[in-house]
């Protein structure tokens, strides 16, 4: 089964009916405003680690003699 198959419009559309019934318009901008508040931070915190990596990674390499 390829992905085509089970992402179809259909499918999508009856996921975001199923959604809009349990959660309530009201709620439903909320939770995607919470769900791209925490993609973000998610981001950020992926940056932040790999700049906060590289120096280290840098500093070992100086540090090591030369054989």
């Amino acid at each position: 089964m390829q992905i085509a198959e089970i992402a179809s419009l259909e499918v999508i559309l009856i996921v975001l009916a199923v959604g809009l019934v349990v959660f309530g318009s009201s709620k439903i901008p909320k939770i995607a405003r919470g769900l791209g508040s925490a993609k973000s931070e998610f981001e950020k915190g992926i940056k932040e680690g790999q700049q906060a990596s590289t120096p280290a990674e840098d500093k070992n390499q100086t540090d090591t003699p030369a054989s």
